[in-house]
């Protein structure tokens, strides 16, 4: 599926199906705050669009999802390499998905994000 943001940021996916994704980042220059570490919402990015990436497979035609909420919990700090987004679907309801997402910096984990997505069919849309 082509997807400009993602393509904006850098990353791609390795794997998309229903209820999981995985995408991919080699870190670079412009993801960096002055820090001189990945900034957090490049990572946030990564789990967001992650998590899309899992539910939209799920849904029936004519449905949409959107973020109704993301809880981002960073553990260390990424300069340099590769980050791995996975994400799952815990659970599905009809208008709510609950999903959890885990990144990794080669084997170490650095950040793990839960969220809630609305799912709806838009105003006008065929049902």
């Amino acid at each position: 599926m082509e997807h400009p943001y993602a393509e904006l940021i850098g990353f791609h996916f390795e794997e998309q199906r229903p209820g999981y994704s995985r995408c991919v980042l080699e870190v670079g220059d412009k993801h960096r705050n002055p820090h001189g570490v990945t900034h957090g919402a490049v990572l946030y990015a990564l789990a967001d669009t992650g998590m899309g990436a899992a539910l939209y497979p799920t849904l029936e035609p004519g449905q949409m999802c959107a973020t109704i909420q993301i809880t981002m919990n960073y553990f260390k700090p990424v300069v340099s390499g590769v980050v791995t987004c996975t994400t799952e679907v815990v659970n599905r309801g009809k208008t709510v998905a609950h999903l959890e997402s885990r990144l990794f910096a080669g084997e170490l984990l650095v950040a793990t994000a839960n969220g809630n997505y609305s799912i709806f069919t838009p105003r006008g849309s065929a049902s």
